[in-house]
């Protein structure tokens, strides 16, 4: 296990260092001429390793997770449960929304450019009812905790 830790440390002060060697880079390279390609080069760099920071480090999660899960899967079932619990509510508010598009100041254009379709309005839909779900949950959560109390 101390290898392992070694090498993790190691890995990580890797990406530190090249993290740090980028940002002062780009900083060195700022300039006010908007069209400079030097710092358009060191910009779409910084991106480019930010993309590569955010996809090792989903990977990284899901890796960790999945190995917890397997070593400790009596532990993990609550989590299971919770996480199995969430997509039902929010299949739930799929279930139960609608793919109309509303008509309010200003949608017309939304509707002209694209950006406002039926499927967008379908997930907009379903993110207001889980909202709603969630916090009705959570009123009867707060109701029965302080009845509960009063009984006890």
């Amino acid at each position: 296990m101390e290898k392992t830790g070694k090498i993790v440390s190691i890995f990580l002060w890797v990406i530190v260092g090249i993290t740090a060697v980028l940002a002062v880079s780009l900083g060195a390279n700022i300039s006010g001429n908007e069209q400079d390609p030097a710092m358009l080069s060191w910009i779409n760099t910084n991106m480019v390793w930010t993309y590569i920071l955010f996809i090792l480090s989903i990977i990284l999660l899901l890796g960790f997770g999945i190995v917890q899960l397997v070593t400790n899967f009596k532990e993990s079932k609550k989590a299971l449960l919770s996480v199995g619990a969430i997509g039902v509510i929010v299949l739930i508010a799929y279930l139960f929304s609608s793919d109309s598009i509303p008509t309010f100041l200003g949608s017309a254009k939304f509707v002209e450019d694209g950006i406002l379709t039926p499927k967008v309005s379908k997930w907009v839909d379903t993110g207001l009812y889980t909202t709603y779900i969630f916090f009705g949950i959570s009123i009867i959560a707060i109701l029965y905790s302080s009845i509960s109390r009063v009984f006890k």
